[in-house]
């Protein structure tokens, strides 16, 4: 019997552009089950990040095939795996599936992030 690998994704899930962002994409249409983690609730996945020395405040993860891709690199292998259905999902493919593109936009999405949460008055993820 062949075990099933636990694919995740782990982001805040007060932060409106985060939350809408990760079911958008539609990744059950293409890679089947993953499981969708706020971090706000302190999910044992958290710790993961945390001994790998990665703040969930700097960027979301996915953990795929046993592999983890935070930050930039998260956001690439999203839009590399999202389904092609969609404006929001081609955008997306479009824009983020160059590592060296992702890397230069992911921190004008963190900042957007960061303003969003403090005028929520949310603070960030301990």
């Amino acid at each position: 019997m062949t075990k099933q690998i636990d694919n995740w994704i782990i982001y805040d899930g007060e932060c409106p552009f985060c939350s809408r962002y990760v079911k958008l994409i539609r990744l059950e249409q293409t890679i089947g089950n993953i499981r969708l983690i706020d971090a706000r609730k302190n999910p044992p996945e958290l710790n993961l990040l945390k001994e790998k020395n990665l703040d969930i405040n700097s960027g979301m993860a996915i953990f795929f095939n046993g592999q983890l891709y935070f930050g930039a690199d998260c956001i690439n292998r999203l839009a590399l795996l999202s389904s092609p259905i969609g404006l929001v999902n081609k955008l997306n493919y479009y824009i983020f599936k160059t590592p060296l593109i992702s890397r230069i936009l992911y921190p004008v999405l963190r900042i957007g992030r960061n303003i969003v949460i403090h005028l929520l008055g949310k603070g960030f993820i301990k």
